[in-house]
């Protein structure tokens, strides 16, 4: 059978993930392949490390980005620190923090759930309680950007309690690093991973990882071997570091080399400039869909600028719109996860896809939906609320 050349539809990624690729990126992933020892090869990963550490704000040795995606990164994070038996603190509040508590349980572990309600954030209070109740604690897992919700997690009021209770600190930055800050050093954070298809703008496929010297202790002292050879740390480490480089598996060359040019990006760009660019959008998004009759799920002040999760009125078919949207505009928006499944949409505006045009064109298409339907009496009102947002001055 002759099998046809694919060619994609155009979309616009306003999804949870993956987010649109600058052509700078997609170009690199066309670059010649070279072998995973070649020494051109290897600059090319000392690059990415150093950049790695640019993003994170740290200055830690093991930084690294994982072959896998962000769930390799999530999986690494415990099976690398947590042996049977010890106790975890795993602050659940969506899918990500529950995910995070079975992993930990799937090693033998004993987590420890500390819960909040889907759309707010795990509270410092609680952290403390359950540190002072729960015996020795090896580490404290928290989810920063939780992708499920859109709500903004606070880490340097728990980032406190873990060094007052000489806990590890786990941080998942997924849909963050790149987008929001994430001061790996000033929070110290010991343990933290992300994905390379969210604000960094690259395909899915790498995971950004960085170990702190506590955490490189607390795996060198394990007990007992890491349950997962494929992302064994001690093992991987060898393969990163200068002047070993040890075989370990065949890293994806063309993600590396699209990750670089990520990376080069973000850096071109500087980090103060992406935040405010990113919490910008997002103000003048929430401005317009809030015209809509669709308020944001999180409360103020813990709303992510990369991932927008607002309610959806039970009036509103929201599976028709968001089919309508991808039909008739080509535009990708996300449904809601577990518990809020038909009751949410997750807007992600991350990376190459925050920017002012894809907000305008997002509120526009709803709005011509919404008269369509009904449910919208006024046009131009989402449009106009989000451009007083752009009208303020930086």
């Amino acid at each position: 059978m002759a099998v046809k050349n694919f060619v994609p539809p155009r979309r616009l990624l306003l999804g949870p993930g993956p987010s649109m690729l600058h052509p700078r990126v997609l170009r690199a992933l066309s670059t010649p392949l070279l072998g995973h020892l070649d020494p051109a090869f290897l600059a090319i990963m000392d690059e990415i490390q150093t950049l790695l550490r640019f993003v994170f704000q740290t200055e830690n040795r093991f930084t690294i980005a994982v072959s896998g995606t962000g769930s390799a990164g999530m999986e690494a994070s415990i099976v690398n620190i947590v042996e049977p038996g010890d106790a975890v603190i795993v602050g659940v509040n969506g899918v990500f923090g529950t995910r995070w508590a079975s992993i930990v349980e799937r090693c033998g572990g004993k987590a420890i759930r500390v819960e909040a309600p889907w759309g707010q954030i795990v509270e410092p209070d609680a952290i403390r309680q359950a540190l002072r109740q729960s015996g020795p604690v090896k580490a404290v897992a928290v989810v920063q950007a939780e992708t499920s919700t859109g709500v903004w997690q606070p880490l340097e009021p728990i980032s406190h309690l873990c060094r007052e209770h000489d806990t590890l600190f786990l941080v998942d930055a997924v849909t963050s690093l790149g987008g929001a800050p994430v001061d790996v050093d000033r929070w110290n954070i010991d343990v933290c991973y992300s994905a390379t298809q969210k604000c960094l703008s690259c395909p899915p496929g790498l995971s950004p990882f960085t170990l702190s010297d506590r955490a490189l202790a607390a795996i060198k002292a394990r007990r007992t071997s890491c349950q997962s050879w494929y992302l064994d740390m001690a093992l991987i480490a060898d393969y990163w570091a200068e002047g070993t480089r040890a075989y370990h598996h065949t890293a994806p060359i063309s993600m590396l080399y699209a990750l670089r040019e990520a990376l080069r990006l973000v850096e071109e760009e500087g980090l103060p400039a992406r935040f405010v660019r990113h919490q910008r959008n997002s103000e003048a998004l929430i401005a317009g869909l809030t015209e809509l009759g669709l308020p944001p799920l999180p409360p103020i002040g813990h709303r992510l600028p990369t991932l927008t999760c607002v309610t959806i009125p039970s009036h509103i078919p929201e599976s028709e719109i968001r089919a309508s949207l991808l039909s008739t505009y080509g535009i990708e928006i996300g449904g809601g996860l577990g518990p809020l499944k038909g009751k949410v949409w997750r807007i992600g505006l991350m990376g190459e896809s925050s920017t002012e045009a894809h907000v305008l064109t997002l509120l526009n298409a709803l709005e011509t939906l919404f008269i369509l339907g009904g449910w919208l009496s006024t046009p131009g009102i989402a449009l106009q609320a989000a451009s007083r947002v752009y009208s303020r001055r930086v």
